[in-house]
């Protein structure tokens, strides 16, 4: 009754690495824990951290879709999820539930670790998808120094509210356009860097359809799905010759 329990919440879930990374350093560090994939539906999130809470569990990590949800259940909220409207780690204390945000850092960090230097590929970057994950992406790049960002999401108007959001950041100097998901090529020609945030591509999901005819060869593209690690998108921009980040590091 004393193995310190904690775990990853997601739909879908059975793709995560979380499980199998956390377990190793358990192990390395002779922890009396145990680190476990949940599988949980939206409506039944919020049931379900309180299930959590109750069966002693220390806290869990938190990915798609859940990392909005997650933001309103906290009581307390780092800086980098305030300012995103997204959480991906829950830790449960007695005087509640902490929320934070390590996106920010996993995907600046790889980015500038795979892309050096970074400098030449955040001019002008073009975001496909608007969930929680992509709220700690574009808050990424405004913070690396984007000078345009460019958003497309399957629904129009969950970009829309997104970029109003964080436009309104206070000191940011990025400038967010939001472009209609069957427009989103026609951007392209003008894009130093494209990130998917979607699930689009990731085992078990549709394909991300999209052409990058258009796409500069001195761009750079980057894919948070890591399952599979070399993505169609990823793929398709070796071909075009552009530089590439997989997803892995940031999950690092």
């Amino acid at each position: 009754g004393r193995a310190l329990l904690a775990g990853v919440i997601g739909d879908p879930i059975a793709h995560s690495l979380s499980p199998a990374i956390h377990e190793y350093w358990l192990k390395s560090y002779s922890i009396d824990g145990s680190y476990v994939p949940l599988h949980v539906k939206g409506p039944r999130f919020a049931d379900t951290i309180e299930e959590l809470r109750s069966l002693g569990f220390r806290g869990c990590n938190v990915t798609l879709p859940h990392k909005e949800r997650a933001f309103a259940l906290a009581d307390w909220r780092d800086p980098a999820a305030e300012a995103t409207g997204a959480v991906n780690t829950l830790v449960f204390s007695e005087e509640g539930i902490k929320g934070y945000n390590t996106d920010v850092f996993g995907f600046s960090e790889n980015l500038k670790a795979t892309l050096d230097p970074i400098d030449n590929y955040i001019d002008s970057c073009l975001v496909l998808g608007a969930g929680g994950a992509a709220r700690g992406i574009i808050y990424a790049l405004q913070l690396l120094g984007a000078r345009q960002i460019f958003l497309s999401n399957r629904t129009h108007e969950k970009a829309l509210k997104l970029a109003h959001e964080l436009q309104s950041l206070e000191g940011d100097a990025s400038s967010i356009s939001c472009v209609p998901w069957e427009e989103k090529e026609t951007v392209l020609k003008s894009v130093s860097l494209l990130i998917n945030t979607t699930q689009l591509g990731m085992v078990g999901q549709p394909p991300l359809e999209i052409s990058l005819n258009s796409l500069p060869k001195t761009a750079a593209v980057t894919d948070i799905v890591y399952k599979p690690l070399k993505t169609g998108l990823l793929e398709a921009g070796e071909v075009r010759g552009a530089r590439v980040a997989d997803g892995l590091g940031m999950l690092l």
